[in-house]
């Protein structure tokens, strides 16, 4: 292990995204936050896109701040960001197109379009993906059925850290943990699901090189350079994923503990060796994406406080701007168990009136329907930590052991009211923290990769030293024993 090394790590979000400074000494990390900025959706006729220029040039923007700041001592740049999305490029490696957001319509209904040319069960064999409509591959369907010109003009598609970290480096290359969330990806080939592809009209001769985490890309390009007014630094690629980078910062000890990383998306699970491709993960609908040194994250995406942003969006846009610690103290004043949702419910994945969405489910299953703010936040609460239940039930099953703890990292850990929740729900041990563990995880590999670590276990404890974990224990099981059951009527039905 070296010392006194400052590493550079980009964390976009589906929100936000920072620009962090990791200052590590050799045995704790610090954390410096030098840049962040806005991100979210751009509507544009009636497709839903990301500002791609925008983010680059605010991508450019914090190197520019941390070389200002830091200057040589830089050691690397890394970077991760949400799954799925990607951009195209032509032949001349020019961006084709504005990237979809991933909550665009184009893919309604392409799902149902893919199983009539490839099963359902044949697609999870080889992919071993969880079936979402957002994933990259009905993205991809969707435009091989429109005939979309962009696709046939294609030769390369970059997920959005790869295509990044290409304007970085001149570097097209997949790293291994955003490839998977694709579901084009085989990971017992190692390889594009090229077969799969083609039966379903799209050209798999666009997806390209496969990298693991921690691999050096190269340097920062001249003319980056030359704008930014710095020398070249090494950009490495760490879980590009970021939750792939979250697990990886999981500041554990032994192996029988699920990961929740809590945010927008709730992403629950465990580490594995090799990929959970059975009956029963299909059944469950579980997902297996990549993870650091070769393991595989055998998860379940839940779609997390999403329910409780859009909540908060709707009633600021109607003049009511409360904190989420505002609306969480509300809905600890609310009465218990008076309805509850099932988080991943089609209905809830739009952009919308969401308090409306969840009154309409409410009524539709013949349940109380919430009123007041702190009613439905209580709703949403409830019914997570509800499907958090389901979920770590679901996983002890495909392990074959009971798993005693669950870990809470991201943004989500610091909502204590859903961390009681969580343990009472599942009747385990629940630990909280870090809320940075995306950025920890990303100079985590960083560090590995440029010889400040030895191993993920010794960053894992380095963790541990930097930050601090609150603990949870269970409170009244058979309260949510009971709520459990009218859980599980909607779910079921």
């Amino acid at each position: 292990m070296t010392t006194n090394a400052r590493f550079l790590a980009f964390d976009l979000g589906a929100e936000s995204g920072r620009a962090v400074v990791g200052h590590f000494d050799g045995q704790r990390l610090r954390l410096e936050e030098v840049h962040r900025f806005s991100n979210g959706p751009v509507r544009l006729l009636d497709s839903l896109h990301w500002d791609v220029l925008g983010i680059w040039r605010e991508i450019k923007h914090g190197l520019k701040l941390a070389v200002k700041r830091y200057g040589d001592s830089l050691v690397g740049i890394g970077l991760d960001t949400w799954g799925v999305d990607f951009g195209l490029l032509a032949a001349d490696d020019t961006l084709l197109g504005n990237p979809y957001h991933y909550r665009d319509s184009r893919t309604d209904g392409m799902m149902e379009e893919a199983f009539r040319l490839v099963p359902r069960a044949e697609i999870f064999q080889r992919t071993g993906i969880q079936f979402m409509q957002l994933d990259s591959l009905y993205q991809l369907l969707s435009m091989a059925r429109a005939k979309s010109p962009v696709l046939a003009a294609a030769r390369a598609f970059l997920n959005m850290p790869d295509l990044f970290n290409f304007w970085l480096t001149g570097r097209k290359a997949n790293e291994l943990t955003i490839a998977t969330t694709s579901q084009c990806y085989d990971p017992r080939a190692g390889d594009w699901a090229r077969d799969i592809l083609d039966r379903l009209g799209i050209q798999s001769h666009i997806f390209g090189e496969i990298v693991p985490s921690g691999t050096v890309l190269g340097m920062l390009r001249p003319s980056v350079c030359e704008e930014i007014g710095c020398k070249p630094i090494p950009v490495i690629a760490p879980a590009t994923h970021d939750t792939g980078s979250a697990v990886a910062a999981v500041p554990v000890t032994d192996e029988d503990y699920i990961y929740l990383s809590s945010g927008t998306w709730s992403l629950m699970g465990v580490e594995v060796n090799e990929p959970v491709i059975t009956h029963q993960s299909l059944a469950y609908d579980f997902t297996n994406e990549g993870g650091v040194n070769n393991t595989f994250r055998l998860l379940k995406n839940i779609m997390g406080l999403w329910l409780m942003q859009e909540c908060r969006r709707e009633w600021a846009r109607a003049g009511e701007d409360y904190s989420y610690d505002d609306l969480t103290r509300m809905a600890a004043e609310a009465p218990a168990f008076g309805s509850l949702v099932v988080p991943g419910d089609a209905s809830f994945l739009p952009l919308g009136d969401m308090p409306a969405r969840i009154q309409t489910f409410c009524h539709e299953t013949g349940q109380a329907v919430p009123e007041t703010k702190g009613q439905i936040v209580c709703c949403i609460l409830e019914s997570l930590a509800m499907e958090y239940r389901w979920v770590a039930k679901c996983l002890d099953e495909l392990v074959g052991r009971w798993l005693p703890t669950v870990h809470i990292i991201g943004g989500g850990s610091r909502n204590r009211l859903l961390n009681q929740f969580t343990a009472d729900a599942t009747g385990r041990t629940v630990g909280a923290g870090p809320v940075a563990a995306t950025a920890s995880g990303n100079v985590l590999v960083q560090a590995l990769a440029s010889g400040h670590l030895s191993s993920l276990t010794e960053g894992r404890a380095v963790v541990r030293r930097s930050f601090d974990v609150e603990t949870f224990e269970p409170k009244d099981p058979a309260a949510w024993d009971e709520a459990s059951r009218r859980y599980l009527e909607p779910k079921q039905g």
